[in-house]
């Protein structure tokens, strides 16, 4: 895996990867469907409130305030920020994720308006007050200008003034909680895990492998998450995305961004 990113008096131009062909797992309905139990268990479930506390305190959101979340998922955030009086919109590729989020959100009483897109290309007419990329779900496209056109394009959603709040796996965390495979079970599923580094930790090459407990159907699937540095993100989203400022945090409240960070969080000021 070969990326590089160069920089010039306008900012980043960004540079596709070398020989390699174009990924689109994530587009693959049957891969949520299999996985998405595993990823979004009853503990991510369990934090969402605390997580919509802290956006909710971060960008000085109330009611009505109205928020963009990027790749929504099955709504566990949303639902969450939605349950506080915001209005939520939220956009996701996978249309089994968005129907799990309006399912979950009619239990709760909640309205959210959700939107199936590709976040490498949507726009939307209404600006928000604030717009959140949460829970590692950046940096797995086939090129860093895909990767780098879908924070642009959040950009352009947020009203002047507005706030970005970004949560992903950086380099720095990934190297700190690096380890080659573990296994759990989760689901009514056997999870295998294999952990390798692409490149100089250009990436991290993850393999999941899911075996039934009952019928012992398995299933694997392998994917690479580009890996950029807290300082690049923050680069990146002053220089190519026009934000006026961007800090760095190591989680939701605040905490330095050090050897003690648990995550990368990224506020940003429109």
């Amino acid at each position: 895996m070969k990326d590089t990113v160069k920089q010039n008096d306008t900012g980043f131009t960004p540079q596709p990867l070398a020989g390699t062909k174009k990924r689109e797992w994530f587009e693959n309905e049957e891969f949520w469907q299999n996985y998405g139990p595993i990823m979004f268990d009853s503990n991510r479930w369990a934090e969402a409130p605390t997580v919509a506390d802290d956006i909710c305190k971060i960008a000085g959101l109330g009611k009505k305030s109205s928020i963009l979340d990027a790749g929504c998922g099955p709504g566990r955030i949303a639902i969450e920020l939605a349950l506080r009086g915001l209005s939520v919109t939220g956009v996701d590729l996978i249309q089994s994720e968005l129907d799990a989020a309006k399912e979950s959100a009619d239990d709760e009483g909640v309205h959210l308006n959700l939107v199936k897109a590709d976040l490498r290309t949507y726009t939307s007419k209404k600006k928000f007050d604030a717009a959140i990329n949460l829970y590692t779900s950046f940096g797995y496209c086939d090129t860093i200008e895909e990767d780098i056109s879908i924070l642009q394009h959040i950009a352009k959603t947020i009203k002047d003034n507005g706030w970005f709040i970004m949560e992903s796996t950086s380099r720095e965390i990934a190297i700190k909680y690096f380890t080659e495979g573990e296994w759990f079970e989760r689901a009514n599923k056997t999870v295998l895990t294999q952990f390798s580094v692409e490149g100089a930790w250009e990436g991290l090459r993850s393999k999941w492998i899911l075996i039934d407990n009952h019928t012992g159907q398995r299933i694997e699937h392998e994917f690479v998450q580009r890996l950029y540095s807290a300082v690049e993100l923050k680069r990146i989203l002053i220089t190519a995305c026009k934000f006026k400022s961007a800090e760095i945090y190591g989680d939701f409240d605040f905490s330095p961004y050090n050897q003690n960070a648990r995550t990368m969080v990224i506020i940003a000021r429109k």
